[in-house]
């Protein structure tokens, strides 16, 4: 059922409190609406495709939980798998068999993965990774893209997507110059930029670290020849290529971008899916380079509720969903049809916009485009996207309250789902 007005006033309730209670009265900026307008829908329960918030509205959801979600929410298998795992306890701090398992799926899946370690986010992964490529490599110095986001992690708060991008901050009070010198950025997409910087920092560049597909500036995707471009560059430097696939890592195909591609870097950071919608990260890949690990090496990363029983319980079922027969052609074909639907829609209701999607992963930016990177993305309407969120909220479409935010769809959504999202998008889109 359609919604054209919603009932917010418990939502509003509860984040007034909230707002005396957490900074901004979130957990994670980009939740409190800031760049969207309006206060934010506080959520009861999820189910499938599917959120019902405090007031009682139901909301079709392309956010997933930021990703994670790809089999739809709350999957009664994994639920299930769960409820016998929390039997057994909810954490245990010492090896289990449990982390056997799911390491040896991510090895099967991942081409560049060799060995991994299990922490418990994307932010840490991406922080022990930066820390291994200067390890590995000897040398200082790494190369991210504009508007890439690797987690909050000081190093990485230099010209991030994202949170960041959202808000409108340039970097974050709070970092040390002396952090951040080491990192060098350049446009996303531009090769030329990247060659300069190996040219100017000779033998002292540890790595590049990218999102193979952007995701935390809106839905990019890598021009043909980029990605090839930085595997022969990082080879030709000495350096390591990392793929931070936290995003894009059994989303786009089951190996990842990686395998949708076919480069192989020598390092990746992953997350979301591989925890089923428990907080979860790894990082992993040659085993010369993961050798240096403690306590195999002596580049020291630990955590008490790394290989948590229940996260590596919900990754498990959730990777074997995955591996059913026509799971990812059935992804790309609602996900293809939502994203060019919105791109049509956006052209006969005379709104300038571009986007696109691969497989479980989509974007739209109100802007002639065609984006190609951070500064491309920028150029978009964001006052036009507010009103636009607010109208599909209004509707029953819950999407990610940011511009610069992929959308992500799942296995739970349906045609129906669909076709109920592009009516809603052209009545919104209709009355901007």
């Amino acid at each position: 059922m359609v919604n054209t007005t919603i009932r917010t006033t418990k939502s509003q309730e509860i984040f007034n409190s909230a707002q005396k209670l957490m900074p901004g009265g979130v957990n994670s900026p980009v939740r409190a609406f800031k760049s969207v307008g309006g206060q934010p829908i506080v959520f009861d329960r999820v189910k499938g495709a599917y959120i019902w918030d405090v007031d009682g509205n139901q909301y079709i959801d392309y956010v997933g939980s930021w990703g994670p979600a790809i089999c739809g929410h709350a999957h009664p298998d994994v639920i299930a798998a769960l409820h016998e795992a929390l039997e057994k306890g909810t954490s245990f701090g010492a090896p289990c068999v449990l982390e056997n398992v799911l390491a040896e799926m991510v090895i099967d899946a991942v081409k560049s993965i060799e060995m991994v370690r299990f922490v418990n986010s994307g932010t840490e992964a991406c922080m022990a990774v930066l820390r291994l490529m200067r390890a590995f490599t000897g040398r200082e110095k790494v190369i991210k893209f504009e508007g890439c986001y690797h987690g909050h992690a000081d190093m990485f708060l230099v010209k991030a997507g994202s949170g960041v991008a959202t808000l409108g901050l340039p970097d974050s009070p709070g970092v040390p110059k002396s952090v951040t010198s080491s990192t060098l950025t350049a446009p996303f997409n531009d090769l030329e930029a990247v060659k300069a910087l190996f040219e100017e920092n000779r033998d002292e560049i540890a790595g590049v670290i990218l999102e193979p597909v952007v995701g935390n500036a809106g839905f990019i995707p890598p021009d043909a020849g980029f990605l090839e471009g930085l595997r022969e560059l990082t080879h030709e430097y000495g350096a390591l290529l990392v793929f931070d696939e936290v995003m894009t890592g059994f989303r786009i195909a089951y190996g990842g971008a990686q395998e949708k591609f076919g480069i192989t870097p020598d390092l990746t950071t992953l997350g979301k899916v591989i925890g089923g919608g428990l907080p979860v990260g790894a990082y992993g890949g040659r085993q010369d380079i993961m050798s240096m690990v403690a306590p195999a090496g002596p580049m020291y990363q630990a955590g008490t509720l790394s290989g948590n029983p229940l996260a590596m319980t919900a990754g498990i079922k959730t990777l074997e969903l995955l591996r059913a027969p026509g799971t990812y052609e059935y992804l790309d074909n609602i996900t293809n049809k939502l994203a060019n639907g919105l791109l049509q829609i956006a052209q006969e209701t005379g709104h300038a916009a571009c986007g696109g999607q691969i497989s479980a992963m989509f974007g739209l930016f109100f802007t002639n485009g065609p984006v190609h990177n951070y500064e491309n993305a920028k150029k978009s309407d964001t006052a036009k996207f507010g009103r636009f969120h607010r109208g599909m909220l209004e509707h029953g479409i819950y999407l990610a309250p940011s511009q610069f935010e992929a959308g992500f769809t799942s296995l739970a959504h349906t045609e129906e789902d669909i076709e109920q999202t592009l009516q809603a998008a052209r009545d919104v889109m209709s009355s901007l």
